[in-house]
């Protein structure tokens, strides 16, 4: 693996920018947002790209301006992959409900593109031996799905509100036009709508009516 600092080295001369380049190009920067944290000096550069000292996150902002680079691309040379985002949020299980907003814009998503002919929808089923290949796509190829505006919400581990048609720690999807209780006979509490609902001392998913 090639290490963060030979990256930076090997586009900078590709680039045909000096140390005193990128020095000038980040003063640009600190004078366009008042903050001296987006300064690279030459010293400093030259740390980064032969001893392994790793840029502050607004210096990475800069290298990333300076050199036409992705952000996220930078990001992945020094370890952190915003693509793994989502599978990262496991990691942690906050006690309250609330919208979930840490996914990131990523370019790509990937997505099962090749399903095992055996698989029944109409079954109930892990599916995730049924995908026999994954790819990538660029999300534009998505974007008939957002035909409504959705936010996300996450159920408190400790939120036993709609325990157990929603258990926590599920991932909800809200559809935010539906701003309004709607009221009807229900087969069944499964048939009932839920609605995310902000409180005073947070969110919560719960049924609703009007009275």
């Amino acid at each position: 693996m090639v290490a963060p600092g030979a990256n930076l080295r090997t586009l900078r001369e590709q680039l045909g920018l000096t140390m005193r380049d990128v020095e000038a190009a980040s003063q640009r920067l600190v004078g366009r947002y008042n903050n001296q944290r987006y300064l690279i000096t030459t010293g400093g550069l030259a740390d980064f790209e032969t001893k392994g000292v790793t840029p502050g996150v607004h210096q990475l902002y800069s290298l990333a301006i300076i050199y036409r680079l992705e952000f996220n691309r930078i990001l992945s040379w020094y370890g952190v992959d915003l693509n793994q985002t989502a599978s990262d949020l496991e990691t942690s299980a906050p006690p309250r409900t609330h919208f979930s907003q840490a996914l990131p814009n990523t370019a790509e998503i990937a997505k099962p593109i090749r399903i095992d002919q055996s698989f029944d929808p109409r079954t109930t089923s892990n599916f995730a031996p049924m995908v026999k290949q994954w790819g990538t796509v660029p999300l534009a190829y998505l974007q008939q799905l957002a035909k409504k505006d959705y936010s996300y919400g996450y159920i408190g581990s400790e939120d036993l509100t709609m325990d157990p048609i929603l258990p926590p720690g599920s991932f909800v999807q809200v559809d935010e036009s539906r701003n309004k209780v709607f009221e009807g006979d229900w087969r069944s509490e499964y048939y009932r709508p839920i609605y995310f609902v902000e409180t005073r001392e947070g969110y919560t998913c719960c049924w609703c009516t009007v009275g």
